[in-house]
């Protein structure tokens, strides 16, 4: 499997996909969004709903994996090789699997592409069938033939969430019917009229304007809820931008934080206050409540033989190899958020409602880990 950080895409050019019109009409399509027959490499198409751009790094990983599955069927099952590529071109018209983390379903695609960026380019129903969105999220795609010969139950944990990121099932079509409500939304219109920038100009609920652009909701159940996804805005290449998301350039989780809220404090539009509680409510207390809650659930271990033990024995060793019994969560991955958490608060003035819940977190979090063992207790200290 190889991971891709999801984009929304409905039309392309075969230059833009490093193909020719001649592979592109050999994988059915006939003609370009004008409806003009498609002859050179500059003109327009809009993508099939299940077909899939990959990353130069996917293509390199698919090319991979369908060597090892061609030796895999020759060696092992001893019957003729299937993909047999010479190069990466001959991945254009294979069937992939695309599946989100933390599932058990894929969704079958097909490869027209590559982009040099490190995403995967799809329909926006595709990504929606995945049960993702895509404001950062990534999935993975697997070459078919991999999954349906290399995944078996039998192969799987048995333990709890064994059976996820495995594709257990698979929906072969797309029913645009059956997907989030969310991708429906998408406008699917060349330009949008007069009344509704004059609406903008209002603050009007968007539900007052939704019939003033045509969206994908319309042309369900109908003929067209496969085709017709227009744009109001060209580029001249699908890849100009960035390649590599600064999620990726960047190495701790620390200096991500920063500059996110960092390009908060340049971007006018942005409250970089909010930004900051938001943070800190979404990320660093759930981080450090739900540490602080595994410190307190946690199995012991032994360090030589794995026993583990829902607390230490009497003697302090391992009753089946007498070796050190040790935490499972140690105090480092519990308070380490703490400190930076405790900064963001003051630095960006956040609320005082949410710089106290922070106050109590960190006395709780000292309470447990104080060290105690030179303390001096009183007569007063258990009355």
């Amino acid at each position: 499997r190889y991971d891709m950080t999801d984009l929304p895409v409905t039309s392309v050019r075969p230059r833009e996909l490093d193909v020719t019109a001649d592979r592109l009409r050999s994988l059915g399509y006939e003609t370009d969004v004008h409806g003009e027959p498609l002859t050179h490499d500059d003109q327009l198409v809009e993508l099939r709903v299940q077909d899939v751009v990959l990353s130069d790094g996917a293509a390199e990983h698919m090319m991979r994996t369908a060597e090892f599955v061609d030796d895999l069927l020759t060696q092992y099952y001893g019957i003729e090789p299937y993909y047999d590529l010479e190069d990466r071109d001959g991945l254009v018209g294979e069937l992939v699997f695309g599946m989100a983390p933390h599932t058990s379903a894929a969704v079958v695609g097909r490869v027209v592409g590559f982009t040099s960026a490190s995403v995967g380019y799809a329909h926006p129903y595709f990504h929606a069938a995945k049960r993702r969105n895509c404001d950062g999220d990534e999935d993975c795609v697997m070459l078919l033939l991999d999954g349906l010969i290399n995944f078996s139950r039998t192969f799987l944990p048995d333990q709890r969430g064994g059976k996820m990121d495995a594709p257990l099932v698979m929906s072969s079509r797309v029913d645009p019917a059956e997907i989030d409500d969310e991708a429906h939304n998408v406008d699917i219109e060349t330009a949008y009229p007069r009344a509704f920038y004059e609406a903008t100009r209002e603050m009007a609920d968007p539900e007052e304007v939704a019939d003033l652009v045509g969206l994908g909701a319309d042309t369900l159940g109908t003929d067209d809820q496969y085709r017709g996804f227009r744009h109001t805005h060209d580029t001249g290449d699908i890849a100009l931008g960035p390649d590599l998301s600064a999620y990726k350039t960047l190495g701790s989780m620390m200096e991500k934080m920063d500059a996110q809220l960092e390009l908060s404090r340049k971007l006018r539009s942005v409250d970089e206050t909010d930004v900051a509680e938001r943070v800190i409510e979404y990320h660093f207390l759930p981080d450090l409540i739900g540490n602080l809650r595994a410190f307190s659930r946690q199995e012991m271990r032994c360090l030589d033989c794995g026993e583990s033990y829902r607390r230490v024995p009497l003697t302090g060793d391992c009753r089946v190899c007498g070796g050190d019994v040790n935490l499972t969560v140690h105090e480092g991955s519990v308070d380490k958020y703490m400190d930076t958490a405790l900064r963001v608060a003051e630095e960006y003035d956040c609320r005082e409602y949410t710089k106290q819940r922070l106050r109590i977190l960190e006395r709780a979090i000292e309470s447990i880990f104080e060290d105690d063992t030179n303390k001096q207790s009183g007569i007063g200290d258990f009355m």
